[in-house]
């Protein structure tokens, strides 16, 4: 078994002390959050650790099957059919029987979340009925459910969560970093984790540990040897704790990991004209150089100013295709009429014109798409030559490009590569925009195998007693692309599967009686954004 380094860089670590809890939770996160409430609601004593100063951003627009909010709303979805499409997506490159836990547990998550802690704050789960999608080639379900309070504007949840925990005596440590999981005689017993406040190491010892850390996207070199593509591909990280940490220590305890690497790539990577991929890998927690209308079906070339597929795809999709392409980067042509073509491209998820997407009119896409005007990242000119210079293409295969895009307006219809009719636009309003784009990755997905009670296992696929692994730590339930069509699947697969770890990881400490004593909880900390994306 390989030996993974501590990705923080700890050599010699040698405790100062001892400790002791029954579960311990490793990560503030969607699923250290949701996995902490659950192990302490179940009676258990509950120690959270997160090596930031905050926890981490609250994932609005949660995917669900059979919430309450979706059956007030008459929402209804074939799980079974979800649950096949989903497995299908993935080429069966998953675990089905993850797949069925998420679906019979998705919506009583929610419920949970919305009931604890966001009526208590006058707040609700609006369930989002429509999943209008006219490419046969792909499928789309109304999984959504967005925190509200108005039914127009999202609700941001956070620093109420970590009331709730604060309330319901959940220890919560922050600059506090994991080290190394402690194991003995075959069982997971605890960790070794460092006060980054006090510069000291010491050991927690807990009857079960669950690792909640987010992935590896801002460890660029685990990105070289479990997904170096994404390297390629991705000009940014917006999640620049997610370094591994869950992952590597569960490794080093004998688990196993996916053979193959899952993530999240948004199409929004503004980057400057003539960047290479191999040079740009910039860390944000704040989506720099985020372009909203990145995501639209414009025309999309490659750098050769030549169209190189269907614009009317996933997220992610483009940026695949991209990858076939010389520099990995394309640019998006598209003029000063854009705006008008929005709403009616019907986009879903966080793209969507108006709520629960986050541009809530024309006017808020247009401010953003014209700061990164004044920033010099989106350019404009009177000719398409003079474009073609801006963004160094070729000007003969640009205007070729432009020509064929009209004429296919003219012809209501894309002979090149089939974009759907009503999502074809126009090219022939002066000024003329363009810009170039490269991937985002939010997540990595590819994480510890794990069974259906989040245990995580071992070479022999047999589960590590003591240690569970939620949210991006946790694998076999993604493969490849993310299938963004199935609105906040991602941030429901962190909430149910930290909520399940946390039950088990706590079931044998629980009394069922729902009557505990409750100390005296760390303060509270909570980072200002919780609530600005919804995957």
């Amino acid at each position: 078994m390989a030996e993974y380094k501590n990705v923080d860089g700890y050599t010699e670590a040698v405790p100062v002390r001892t400790e002791a809890t029954d579960v311990l939770v490793v990560g503030g996160g969607n699923a250290g959050m949701e996995a902490a409430a659950a192990a302490r609601e179940a009676g258990a004593s509950v120690i959270l650790i997160e090596k930031e100063k905050t926890i981490n951003l609250m994932r609005v627009g949660l995917g669900s099957i059979g919430s309450r909010a979706q059956k007030e709303a008459g929402v209804v979805i074939d799980k079974k059919a979800l649950v096949e499409d989903l497995a299908a997506f993935a080429q069966h490159n998953v675990d089905q029987r993850l797949l069925n836990v998420w679906a019979d547990h998705s919506g009583e998550t929610v419920d949970w979340l919305e009931e604890n802690v966001l009526k208590p704050h006058g707040a609700h789960l609006r369930a989002e009925p429509d999943a209008m999608i006219t490419n046969q080639a792909y499928f789309a379900y109304p999984t959504e459910n967005d925190p509200t309070i108005d039914d127009q504007s999202f609700v941001s949840y956070g620093d109420w969560f970590m009331q709730y925990q604060t309330e319901h005596g959940v220890d919560m440590r922050f600059e506090t970093s994991l080290v190394s999981l402690v194991k003995e005689d075959g069982k997971v017993t605890g960790a070794i984790v460092k006060d980054l406040a006090k510069d000291e190491f010491y050991q927690i010892n807990a009857k079960s540990v669950i690792l909640a850390t987010g992935g590896y996207s801002a460890n660029k070199e685990l990105l070289a040897k479990w997904n170096p593509l994404a390297l390629k591909k991705n000009v940014y990280n917006d999640s620049p704790r997610s370094n591994g940490a869950g992952i590597t220590a569960g490794l080093n305890a004998g688990a196993i990991r996916d053979e193959e690497p899952a993530e999240t790539i948004f199409d929004r990577g503004l980057v400057p004209v003539g960047t290479k991929t191999e040079d740009m890998y910039y860390q944000t927690a704040t989506y720099d150089h985020w372009l909203w209308i990145g995501s639209y079906p414009f025309l999309k070339v490659n750098l050769r100013g030549e169209r190189f597929a269907n614009e009317s795809v996933p997220y992610e999709f483009i940026t695949n295709a991209a990858a076939k392409e010389p520099g990995y980067l394309y640019a998006m042509i598209f003029d000063s009429n854009y705006a008008e073509h929005l709403e009616k491209m019907h986009m879903l998820g966080c793209a969507r014109f108006g709520f629960p997407g986050y541009m809530k009119d024309k006017e808020a896409f247009i401010a953003d798409t014209e700061q990164h005007v004044k920033d010099g990242l989106v350019v404009k000119a009177d000719t398409i030559e003079e474009l073609a210079s801006k963004l160094h293409l070729p000007v003969d295969a640009l205007k070729q490009a432009v020509a064929n895009a009209n004429r296919a307006v003219i012809d209501n219809q894309d002979k090149e590569f089939g974009k759907e009719a009503y999502r074809i636009t126009p090219i022939d309003h002066v000024p003329y925009y363009g810009c170039i784009l490269g991937g985002r990755i939010l997540c990595t997905f590819d994480g510890l195998r794990i069974n259906t009670k989040m245990q995580v296992l071992d070479e022999n696929h047999n589960p590590i007693p003591g240690l569970y692994a939620a949210g991006n730590d946790a694998g076999g339930f993604f493969w490849g692309s993310y299938p963004d069509r199935v609105p906040g699947l991602a941030a429901s697969h962190a909430h149910t599967f930290g909520r399940l770890a946390g039950k088990y990881a706590a079931g044998a400490e629980a009394d069922g009686s729902g009557t505990v004593e409750v100390p005296v909880a760390a303060a509270a900390a909570v980072d200002a954004a919780s609530g600005a994306s919804h995957l």
